[in-house]
């Protein structure tokens, strides 16, 4: 089966009904009942954050259930994971999430369900953390900072909220420019990068003007080249 990783930039509110992106998701699956585990880490599995991820997933197109770690009941965790068809990561704090996953083998266990097919998807934090580094507000809420302890699942780095947050685009500049990034895709809000086995497929889009860019390094410094996207339509 093929390996898929869908990196979200960021959703802004969908209303009515559920984000676009979100059943474009459900549609890779092939299936009308999708099996959904919900990652709530980055938010100290806080029950506001697991509730609006809940509310994300369409129940007439999905089971959802979750992955608690801070109370945790799942005992085989390589079980649970692998009996999904989407795993989605939610944000909130990166470095806090790849050191809880750490500690409870979660990192490997998500490994392992890549592997045989499961999807992987999320966006922010939940994005950021299948590449190897990227753009993080993790040690400082009011100023990024270059994380280089991802997953490692994507090669390269990764911006989220590219266009939604007014640091993000002149610091990945930076950090790329300077090699203290490896270079990489920035996503913008409304924005999904879908891969395939490593490889970028596509760029999805949910709102005119909303993409992704590829930031390389130059010797004047870094270079942002927009890629092209299909445009996904609301669902009604």
């Amino acid at each position: 089966m093929p390996r898929q990783i869908i990196a979200f930039g960021g959703m802004r509110p969908a209303a009515p009904g559920s984000h676009p992106l979100i059943h474009a998701l459900l549609d890779l699956t092939g299936k009308s009942n999708a099996a959904v585990a919900i990652i709530a880490t980055a938010t100290g599995d806080s029950s506001e954050s697991l509730l609006n991820h809940y509310n994300r997933f369409p129940p007439s197109r999905c089971r959802r259930s979750h992955l608690a770690l801070f109370n945790r009941t799942v005992v085989d965790v390589d079980a649970y994971l692998q009996g999904q068809d989407v795993i989605w990561v939610g944000g909130g704090n990166t470095v806090n999430l790849l050191a809880v996953w750490r500690a409870h083998g979660v990192d490997r266990a998500i490994r392992r369900a890549y592997e045989n097919g499961v999807i992987l998807a999320g966006g922010s934090a939940g994005s950021l953390c299948w590449f190897e580094g990227g753009t993080t507000d993790s040690f400082d809420l009011n100023r990024l900072a270059p994380l280089n302890d991802g997953l490692g699942l994507l090669q390269g780095s990764h911006c989220p909220h590219f266009d939604g947050e007014a640091q993000r685009r002149p610091l990945y500049h930076e950090l790329v420019g300077s090699g203290t990034l490896a270079p990489g895709i920035a996503i913008d809000d409304d924005a999904a990068a879908h891969y395939v086995d490593e490889q970028l497929r596509e760029v999805l889009s949910s709102r005119a003007g909303a993409g992704a860019y590829l930031l390389t390094r130059e010797s004047s410094g870094a270079k942002e080249t927009p890629l092209p996207s299909r445009m996904v339509e609301s669902v009604p």
